[in-house]
């Protein structure tokens, strides 16, 4: 009795396909490990940055039509003038540094419930960050001042910029963290974008060549 092409079909072992699989999950820790690598050189390599704040209030003129509400709602004016060339233009020269780079460094803060203004300054050298903060700060009291007569309200140094002891940047172990998840998701996103195979399709299969039909074939020939 000779053997049928469908008893000589046999699936392809599955074991190549398992070890395709367990090593594609290697992704997820590789990425990980490249990421925390990657963010932790940055992070050392990037140099620190050092964060000082002057802050201003606003208080009444001597006015006597003007409450607090009022100098609340021109602290939220001002916050807004802080950045403006206006101001940068004349701190410039009290902070040693051109309006463009004071652009770049200061941020302004205010709050919603008291009538202050924050100027915050960040440089690579504390000293520098003390001078921008205090220098924007002081040309925004000229600036206000100017108009207090107007407004009836009028600005005061509150309190002036201190010499940061610490750097404000990440450490390099904070960015390794965040290089190490980052590096962790773009592994798995690699991960479940790899090609699969679908629901529907058969398992490869190979087919064994049959000699019995060459010798039946040569049988019938003669």
């Amino acid at each position: 009795m000779t053997d049928t092409p469908a008893q000589r079909t046999r699936p392809v072992r599955r074991g190549g396909a398992r070890v395709k699989l367990l090593s594609s999950w290697w992704l997820l820790p590789a990425g990980a490990l490249l990421g925390a690598v990657a963010g932790g050189a940055y992070g050392e390599l990037k140099p620190a940055q050092y964060t000082a704040t002057s802050s201003v209030v606003a208080v009444a003129a001597g006015r006597s039509d003007v409450d607090c509400a009022d100098a609340l709602g021109f602290a939220q004016a001002y916050g807004r003038v802080a950045p403006q060339l206006a101001v940068l233009g004349d701190a410039q020269v009290a902070a040693g540094v051109p309006a463009s780079k004071l652009r770049e460094s200061v941020q302004v803060a205010t709050s919603p419930d008291a009538p202050m203004v924050a100027i915050s300054a960040t440089s690579s050298r504390p000293g520098e960050a003390v001078e921008m903060a205090d220098a924007v700060s002081g040309a925004l009291v000229t600036q206000a001042n100017h108009t207090k007569a107007t407004t009836g309200i009028r600005l005061e140094r509150f309190s002036r910029a201190l010499r940061p002891s610490e750097p404000s940047s990440a450490s390099w172990q904070l960015t390794s963290l965040v290089g190490a998840s980052a590096g962790g998701l773009l592994g798995g996103l690699a991960l479940l974008a790899r090609p699969r195979r679908s629901a529907g399709e058969a398992p490869a299969q190979a087919t064994v060549p049959g000699p019995t039909h060459a010798a039946d074939a040569r049988g019938t020939l003669g």
